[in-house]
């Protein structure tokens, strides 16, 4: 359990490297709530385990205890895992061609900012935000140039001020009317120009681009003692995206780094972190693709009730990386555990495997049912934003416990038999974690 949590912790832990305040906030609150959950795990949930006594099985759902052998374990799994175990090549080869199909359209995942795109027409302050727009084009989200001087009021500053309105206002990437403001030290001024689009579209980048690129350099740009900076709704989506972009590289290191770190000093083995990594990567790149595939390319829209903007909103593909790395690891941690312990106490490989997947696929399943169910939610919220993480989230979730874990991981395990525990000699020094050795459990 200790080593599930801090696999979780370590995921959550990769968004510090975004370099972005909301997305440290979520990782230390993320980080707090499993460090909570740990320590009462071994503390309050042993000792209430303790005070019930055998009462803990009283109240049992009716039927459900049909799905369960009368081992514990579940007979559909069981069935399942059976015939994967049975052909482990075909069933790894069909489930990985499956995966790899969903995870091609990712290749061209293009992120986008929803910004008021996002938010169905539908809603009445978007129709009262369209109406405003119809009178006063681009009015409503412009870019603003802000100037700071010693005296933003001396002639020079004026001047250069007056020119970048004209080139703006004569520019057909921007449109009237430019406002000044000037604070009352006359310390800092600030420019406020339309663009063109709808704020975060293309014609909208195109137009930032002119403006940063071009008008700024060429008027306030020539005034010594002058720094001019541009803001505003496309300037922070376009900075946002930039960001993330540019720091993605260090929060997948560092989440895979400390993820391969931990499960090799846990199982001793370089095999199965290789492994576990390569399957969530796997299901987080299908994820990506169902993602474009039904918001990015526009399928589904009238199922899920939306409107495509031919991207997918820009925080949440790292989002969903390390939230599913975690919960897909938390997963991967409590099975192999169960396998460890049952090649530690004497069986094969392959006996191992069928029994640990076998013995707790009832509590991943249904873990994994209670998260569709609440993901799900989210995507039949009306903005953009949270259908596509609902739908990205949920659909993750899905693959992750029944095509990884029911399929690919046994399958997996089988083909690779006694190397799954493999260790070079020179890390031989690694303390040993793992369960020790005691009387074999009953054949599964």
């Amino acid at each position: 359990m200790l080593i599930s949590g801090l696999t979780v912790m370590v995921a959550m832990g990769g968004m510090y490297f975004t370099g972005n305040a909301t997305f440290t906030s979520f990782a230390t609150g993320t980080i707090l709530v499993v460090a909570v959950a740990m320590v009462g795990s071994v503390t309050v949930l042993p000792a209430v385990l303790s005070k019930l006594g055998d009462n803990v099985n009283r109240g049992r759902v009716p039927l459900l205890g049909r799905l369960r052998s009368g081992t514990g374990e579940s007979r559909i799994w069981s069935a399942v895992l059976d015939r994967v175990l049975r052909r482990p090549l075909v069933a790894a080869l069909v489930a990985t061609a499956l995966l790899v199909a969903l995870a091609v359209p990712a290749l061209g995942l293009h992120t986008v900012d929803p910004g008021v795109q996002g938010i169905p027409r539908t809603v009445p302050i978007m129709q009262t935000y369209d109406r405003i727009q119809g009178a006063f084009p681009g009015g409503v989200l412009p870019a603003v140039v802000v100037v700071s001087a010693d005296d933003v009021s001396a002639a020079p500053v004026r001047e250069a001020i007056a020119d970048l309105r004209r080139r703006a206002l004569a520019d057909d990437a921007m449109v009237g009317p430019v406002g000044v403001e000037v604070n009352r030290a006359r310390t800092v001024a600030t420019v406020s120009i339309p663009l063109a689009g709808e704020g975060t579209d293309a014609a909208s980048d195109r137009a930032l681009d002119t403006l940063r690129q071009d008008l700024v350099p060429a008027t306030l740009g020539r005034v010594g003692g002058v720094r001019a900076d541009v803001t505003g709704l496309t300037a922070g989506s376009r900075d946002f995206n930039d960001t993330m972009k540019a720091n993605a590289p260090w929060v997948f290191a560092f989440v895979l780094g400390m993820a391969f770190l931990l499960l090799m000093v846990t199982f001793r083995s370089i095999v199965i972190p290789i492994k576990a990594i390569l399957l969530n990567l796997l299901s987080v790149g299908a994820a990506y693709g169902v993602l474009v595939l039904v918001f990015q390319d526009g399928r589904l829209e009238g199922l899920l009730g939306y409107q495509s903007i031919g991207g997918i909103t820009s925080w949440l593909p790292l989002f969903l990386f390390v939230v599913l790395f975690g919960l897909s690891m938390d997963y991967h941690v409590f099975i192999l555990t169960r396998i460890r312990e049952a090649f530690d106490r004497g069986l094969s490989t392959e006996d191992a495997v069928a029994h640990g997947i076998k013995s707790t696929a009832g509590v991943v399943t249904s873990a994994a049912a209670v998260m569709i169910g609440v993901f799900g939610v989210f995507a039949t919220l009306s903005a953009l934003d949270f259908k596509q993480m609902g739908v990205g989230l949920a659909v993750a979730v899905l693959i992750d416990a029944t095509i990884i874990r029911g399929v690919l991981l046994p399958a997996s395990m089988k083909l690779l038999g006694d190397w799954n525990w493999w260790l070079p000699g020179f890390l031989g020094w690694l303390p040993r974690v793992s369960p020790e050795r005691c009387a074999a459990p009953a054949e599964a």
